[in-house]
């Protein structure tokens, strides 16, 4: 019998959840025209839509909060933060951004462009639409079992290297950089190995193309190497963070992920020509260098939140809390996304939804009904994430039709969880009853974030004269 989880803090301030009618969330995603990201935060009971600077901040993560340091220039709230970043990453230039996004805005302003590549595992969605938005293309090298969404390879986050080495051979004039992102969140928030990451180093490196990490999930895919990875399991995640970044020259970071933080963010770089361009086009959209578009409240959060992530009791009840929903949605009918990753459960909507076609984004339809029975906000991660159509007008789907159940840390407990499978043990009972959507507004970019969708129509029977 395994032990029973449980969180490894106390909780000391609680927030009351919503609790609708149906008929009052069917009004609320009908004005949201059927997509969650346009639903208010007060109409939904289980917040899924993100883990993205939902987590819940510790004591210490306060108390470094109230002893901030306003400045504008050189305060010593970014001296914090910077001595904390190089102590675990280990990069000469630190770059703090409001969020991810601005990193990788920054960043692929100055290096992406018509006729470049930038080859990852898998870019996500933010990191996609910059690089593309200055005209480069986003290239995934992702392993062949990524597709499979019951494959059991422990580390389906990993780079295919021969296809990294064809690459680089064919197009080195091409390539400005490389990525990978850990964990991987388009391929279902899966680790990549330590084996794999210094195998992408040597290759890169190896022809003088430099190597970035998008960071976000630091710690968990160090918890995963460390559980999964023959001979690294006596090793600390601090230990292993360390040997992850010293493989890369820089790294982008959303701090509202494994630093815990509500708002934050770095460009972290070894390059001194490169941080240079990258300092001067933050202060024209960002702020000031020491503190980029942050407040010094945020800087200490994420200076405390960094180390907080790797303490390895966090990491095993994070790792375990997560695949206590998979195992739930599993003994209920549906495929999550095997094995488990960190940050979230992956429901396999195409298993579930096999009478819809990807044209009518069967992940997007799961997500609203999960919202309209049970009040539980979810994102899809498939056809209208990544779905596109050829100048022919044929439409092709994503790779996998995926519903993320991204998990707030230190958020949710565990009767919680047990309430959302319940809950979407009713939605699984009558799926072959769902229709499909079509999309009535798809913006240029990021088309999940805002755009609006309505029911299939059905044709009316034709009757017998």
């Amino acid at each position: 019998m395994c032990p029973v989880i449980f969180e490894p803090f106390k909780i000391k301030a609680v927030e009351p959840l919503a609790q609708l009618t149906r008929a009052e969330r069917e009004a609320h995603l009908e004005r949201a025209g059927s997509n969650l990201f346009g639903v208010p935060a007060e109409a939904v009971t289980f917040d899924f839509l993100t883990d993205s600077g939902q987590a819940a901040m510790s004591t210490e993560q306060w108390s470094a909060v109230m002893k901030a340091d306003e400045s504008y220039a050189g305060s010593r709230s970014f001296a914090r933060f910077e001595r904390a970043v190089k102590d675990l990453c280990g990069y000469k230039h630190v770059i703090p951004t409001h969020q991810g996004r601005a990193a990788e805005r920054i960043l692929f302003a100055l290096v992406s462009g018509p006729g470049k590549v930038i080859p990852s595992n898998c870019h996500f969605d933010t990191t996609r639409a910059n690089i593309e938005y200055g005209g480069g293309e986003a290239l995934d090298l992702v392993i062949d079992e990524a597709s499979d969404p019951s494959n059991p390879h422990p580390f389906k986050g990993n780079v295919n290297l021969e296809r990294l080495e064809r690459l680089v051979r064919e197009r080195r004039a091409d390539i400005p950089l490389g990525m990978v992102t850990i964990t991987n969140n388009s391929a279902g928030g899966q680790p990549v190995s330590l084996e794999n990451l210094r195998g992408v180093s040597r290759i890169l490196r190896g022809v003088g193309i430099p190597f970035l990490l998008d960071a976000c999930r630091f710690a968990e895919n160090c918890w995963f190497i460390r559980e999964r990875e023959p001979g690294q399991s006596h090793r600390t995640p601090f230990d292993i963070a360390r040997e992850v970044f010293s493989l890369a020259d820089g790294c982008t970071v959303s701090g509202k992920k494994d630093a815990l933080v509500n708002m934050g963010g770095f460009l972290a770089l070894d390059d001194d020509a490169l941080a240079l361009r990258a300092r001067n086009l933050l202060i024209l959209t960002e702020g000031f260098p020491t503190y980029g578009g942050c407040s010094a409240r945020d800087l200490e959060a994420m200076a405390v939140g960094l180390h907080e992530s790797l303490e390895p009791s966090y990491l095993e009840y994070r790792a375990r809390s997560t695949a206590y929903l998979a195992d739930g949605l599993e003994s209920v009918g549906y495929r999550t996304v095997r094995p488990t990753g960190g940050h979230a459960v992956y429901i396999d909507a195409r298993a579930l939804l096999p009478h819809i076609p990807p044209e009518q984004y069967p992940g997007q339809v799961l997500a609203c009904e999960l919202y309209l029975h049970g009040g539980i906000r979810s994102c899809e991660i498939g056809s209208v994430m990544f779905g596109k159509r050829t100048s022919d007008g044929r439409f092709v789907g994503a790779r996998n039709e995926l519903v993320r159940l991204a998990i707030p840390r230190r958020v949710y407990t565990q009767s919680h969880i047990d309430r959302v499978v319940e809950l979407a043990a009713e939605v699984a009972q009558r799926a072959r009853g769902l229709r499909g959507l079509r999309m009535t507004y798809r913006p240029d970019y990021l088309p999940h974030f805002t755009g609006r969708f309505a029911p299939v129509e059905v044709p009316e029977p034709v009757l017998n004269a």
